[in-house]
């Protein structure tokens, strides 16, 4: 609102200032001077209004999360990262082991058959046998973990 009262006030006083200055006379032609002033201004008053009115700006809420997808990693460096959510530590009854789950890496590793033969094993656990890879013996290898 206060936008169109601003240049409303600054053409009334333009007016006021111009009939205060000069000195009072009667004549026909000062009014029409006067009428034909006041037509300007508000012909240029309504063009800034209709100026300001026609370039408003719009602000989008921007989204809250953006995730942004990495790039992929080269091939060769692929291969030997193994995915960090494979890695279990299994409770057996000679104590604690790191092993990289076989199921889990054969739906998230794409090189499983690359791994060491020598790195897979097999431990027993209160619920059955599971089957793996050992953690030490694959960082031994050159494998490591992928950070996601």
């Amino acid at each position: 609102m206060h936008r169109s009262f601003i240049p409303a006030i600054i053409a009334a006083t333009i007016v006021i200032t111009g009939f205060s200055a000069a000195p009072a006379r009667a004549g026909g032609d000062d009014i029409a001077k006067a009428l034909a002033g006041l037509a300007m201004l508000a012909i240029i008053g309504k063009a800034i209004s209709d100026n300001r009115d026609g370039h408003q700006v719009s602000r989008q809420a921007a989204p809250r999360h953006q995730y942004v997808q990495p790039r992929p990693l080269p091939k060769r460096i692929a291969r030997n990262a193994l995915p960090g959510q494979c890695l279990r530590v299994i409770d057996t009854r000679r104590g604690t082991t790191r092993m990289f789950m076989r199921r889990c890496l054969e739906r998230n590793y794409r090189y499983v058959n690359r791994l060491p033969q020598a790195c897979a094993q097999r431990v027993r656990t209160d619920r059955g046998p599971r089957y793996g890879y050992n953690a030490r013996c694959l960082r031994q290898s050159g494998f490591r973990i992928a950070r996601h």
